[in-house]
């Protein structure tokens, strides 16, 4: 009877453990998984503060003050200046200082900021032939009722700020006293997005080109089929795919076979398939931070002990990473590779837990891929670039 008792405990404590895991992955949100804050049902708790002081609203200490650019001088249409004829205290008279003076800008929309033309072709009657003939119109009136930087705008209402045709369209009645029908809306939209095939083709050609690459992914449904919209995101520019596939044949068809430069994404099998022996990848260490974060909220304490441990490393290789403009690149060089030990000590020293196993196994099969930022100059420790990029067309 004992035995029998102390089985079914043990099946009982093995299936309460399943439940715990699986209650505890479902309450995975944006600090603790690669969900978007979107998805988050009830925002995460703020973390507390130092001290159980509040933070103050606004720019904290030790950090760069951000301040409004200027407008450079050959882009302000009209300036001003002011002097005093005497002294605003004693009435005393004034003379010129060599102090800079202040300056304020300001910008307003004048009128209605776009240019309307008519253009005229009178009718002419010719008795020899009988017949009217009408003088030909300029080339630039072949694109229609928009010019050319007209479209343009229209398509980047659409395109860049996601508006809908009514939007647009009560945009350029309401501001510039435009009228144009949804219907026109949609054509100039695809008419830009045609013109744009040609320099969308060249840019593709150039990607396996890139020293450095991030790329990300994500779903969207059109008309109930699902696709996956990819983002290559190069120094100087970035690329939009839609593939019905999110698998490794497209960075096959985009990249290549081998690209030759760095590749930064996340861990997401994709790109580990495609990595293979060749393509060297830098992994996305905010992903990493959010997936150890996870193991720290787990209730098996072994295991959320080690989670605790490996994000301690995780913490000190940053915080040597954030003051690289304090150290000489060789002391710099020298504190990172440190930390970098340090933290793959920590990392392989793993439990005989699932989720402690398979985050050292991260470690033991693609190590060298987390680090590629500490010694390539260029290579971001996060794919955020590729990220934030993705964020805009949603």
């Amino acid at each position: 009877m004992i035995e029998e008792r102390d089985a079914h405990i043990a099946t009982l404590e093995a299936r309460l453990e399943r439940v715990e895991r699986l209650l505890f992955g479902a309450k995975k949100d944006s600090s603790t998984s690669s969900k978007p804050p979107s998805s988050d049902i009830v925002k995460p708790p703020r973390p507390k503060s130092k001290g159980g002081k509040k933070r103050k609203i606004g720019g904290q200490p030790g950090h760069k003050k951000h301040e409004q650019k200027p407008i450079p001088p050959e882009d302000v249409d009209s300036r001003y200046e002011y002097s005093l004829a005497s002294c605003p205290c004693c009435g005393g008279s004034m003379m010129y200082s060599r102090h800079r003076p202040r300056r304020k800008q300001q910008v307003d929309l004048v009128g209605r900021s776009v240019r309307v033309t008519e253009h005229e072709a009178w009718a002419f009657w010719c008795p020899r032939c009988r017949s009217h003939h009408y003088p030909e119109f300029p080339p630039e009136l072949a694109s229609g009722f928009f010019a050319p930087q007209m479209k343009a705008l229209v398509a980047y209402f659409k395109g860049a700020c996601h508006m809908s045709y009514a939007t647009i369209q009560a945009l350029l009645a309401d501001v510039y006293g435009i009228p144009a029908s949804t219907g026109y809306l949609t054509k100039v939209v695809l008419e830009v997005g045609m013109a744009l095939g040609a320099p969308y083709e060249e840019l593709l050609a150039v990607l396996p080109d890139a020293p450095v690459l991030n790329v990300d992914e994500t779903g969207h449904k059109d008309r109930g089929t699902k696709y996956w919209t990819w983002c290559f995101r190069a120094p100087d520019y970035t690329v939009f795919k839609i593939d019905p596939s999110r698998g490794a044949c497209v960075l096959e068809d985009v990249l290549g076979d081998a690209f030759g430069g760095i590749l930064g994404a996340d861990y997401y099998s994709a790109y580990r398939s495609y990595m293979g022996d060749d393509v060297r990848v830098q992994f996305c260490m905010a992903h990493l931070i959010r997936d150890v974060r996870y193991l720290t909220t787990l209730p098996d304490k072994v295991t959320k002990n080690y989670g605790e441990r490996v994000l301690k490393a995780l913490k000190a290789l940053f915080k040597t990473y954030h003051r690289r403009e304090r150290m000489s690149p060789e002391r710099f060089q020298m504190q990172m590779e440190k930390a970098r030990q340090h933290l793959i000590t920590k990392a392989l020293g793993a439990p005989s837990r699932t989720e402690a196993q398979n985050l050292a196994k991260r470690f033991k099969d693609h190590a060298e891929s987390y680090f590629r930022f500490i010694s390539e100059p260029g290579v971001e420790p996060t794919n955020n670039a590729a990220e934030q990029a993705l964020s805009l067309i949603h």
